[in-house]
């Protein structure tokens, strides 16, 4: 029986049974954490971008209907897509990404990702953090590495997850001043509001200072020890005028809101820019239901009420809004943009129409802060089943996210009893990318 639940992947989980990362909690507790022991160090290395969009496409996109399309191959193993030519002679991509196409001198794609892991959690945790998972230790994904060690400007801040992120991407050992704040709800709709800041907003100083004695109190009898000015930083997010705007995508015209999509997606996209314009150093944009074992066609191209609604189109319209939108404001030089899932799809379709996990082989695309746009990076073979050359890992990828922020990957962080823990241990960076 077909589902029509486009968040639920096949492993069965969905947006409320996800495991609750980041968030405010109660006014004035939650908030203050990311505030607190914040680590402002100098970049080791000399930084081509300033800022992180992540576009993480939940469930695993097929490579074969998106970056690598295989049009010689038999019909079992190249689909129901055509490839279409960009604006980069030798490059194609799907018919369904008309609008990327026309961006791709500016987009550089990686043909030849690779991974031995196929289940949902532990490959997500492996694109995420750049560490394959292991009992002994959990590790922090690359946005909490991010906000650990790079400040934000402004009263934001520097880690934002628009939709409940994946949890494989969560702090690991670092402690919670470095989770996300998670702004939940679809801002594409007329009545969205930020939660958390707009149930605060009406409180007068004399009730936040009432929760601020609330919360010296609980410190006092536990373990922990009140920091002023973690606390009053997170007051001034939640009293900035200039942080709520940050986050209110009506302030932007109907042109614009339009160029992104009037759906979900793109209304996040558009709110990641407006972040990362405010101040914010990395911004998650999760979009779920890229889990197609069945009703591929259906599920990448129409979606399921019908129209030119699918998965496909969607990321078509917002992915190149963004980069365009980067460009024209000046800002994509600083910004890198990442869009990827935890692996691909199987070479061959199965019996429903659809494509089963496949990490051997799989597509990321990159834009903006620093990466060399109107190229392919590694080739996948003939069927798309695993690379024929310059195999890149998922280590390689962060290393070269990193690299790119301005982190020495060799750097070592530690766990809360003070073991030392190599950022990025077992990757290099991806030189074609970024040299």
């Amino acid at each position: 029986m077909r589902t029509n639940n486009n968040n639920c992947r096949c492993d069965g989980i969905l947006r409320r049974e996800a495991i609750r990362v980041g968030g405010l909690g109660a006014f004035g507790l939650g908030l203050s954490d990311w505030f607190r022991f914040r680590q402002a160090a100098g970049s080791e290395i000399e930084p081509t971008a300033k800022s992180c969009i992540l576009i993480w496409l939940d469930g695993g996109p097929s490579h074969l209907e998106t970056f690598d399309l295989k049009p010689d191959a038999a019909k079992e193993v190249r689909g129901p897509f055509n490839p279409t030519a960009t604006n980069v002679p030798g490059i194609a991509i799907s018919e369904h990404l008309q609008r990327t196409a026309t961006v791709m001198d500016k987009i550089a794609l990686v043909r030849s990702m690779t991974s031995t892991l196929g289940e949902h959690n532990f490959a997500s945790h492996y694109m995420l953090t750049g560490y394959k998972p292991t009992a002994a230790l959990a590790y922090p994904g690359i946005s909490a590495v991010t906000s650990h060690l790079v400040s934000a400007t402004g009263a934001l801040p520097a880690n934002i997850a628009l939709a409940r992120p994946n949890p494989a991407g969560g702090i690991g050992y670092l402690d919670e001043s470095s989770a996300a704040f998670v702004v939940e709800g679809d801002p594409s709709k007329p009545d969205f509001q930020v939660k958390d800041l707009t149930a605060s907003i009406e409180l007068s100083r004399e009730r936040f200072e009432r929760r601020r004695r609330f919360r010296s109190e609980i410190d006092r009898t536990g373990d922990s020890v009140v920091d002023e000015a973690s606390f009053e930083q997170a007051y001034r997010l939640i009293a900035s005028a200039e942080a709520k705007d940050a986050f209110d995508v009506r302030k932007e015209s109907d042109a614009t809101r339009a160029r992104y999509g009037r759906h979900q997606l793109g209304q996040s996209c558009l709110m990641a820019r407006r972040l990362i314009e405010a101040g914010t150093k990395f911004v998650t944009v999760t979009d779920r239901g890229w889990d197609t074992h069945e009703d591929l066609d259906l599920r990448l191209r129409e979606g399921y009420t019908g129209g030119t609604v699918g998965k496909i189109p969607k990321l078509d319209v917002a992915f190149s809004a963004l980069v365009e939108d980067l460009a024209d404001r000046g800002l994509l030089d600083s910004t890198l943009v990442i869009a990827m899932g935890e692996f691909g799809r199987t070479p061959k379709l199965n019996p429903r129409g659809g494509r089963d996990h496949w990490p051997r082989a799989f597509s990321v695309a990159l834009s903006g802060g620093g990466v060399r746009g109107g190229q392919v990076v590694g080739k996948s073979d003939p069927h798309g089943e695993r690379p024929a050359d310059r195999p890149v890992t998922p280590a390689d990828l962060a290393r070269t996210i990193y690299h790119a922020l301005g982190i020495d990957g060799d750097r070592e962080l530690h766990t809360s009893d003070g073991r030392p823990v190599q950022i990025n241990r077992d990757g290099s960076v991806i030189d074609e990318l970024i040299g």
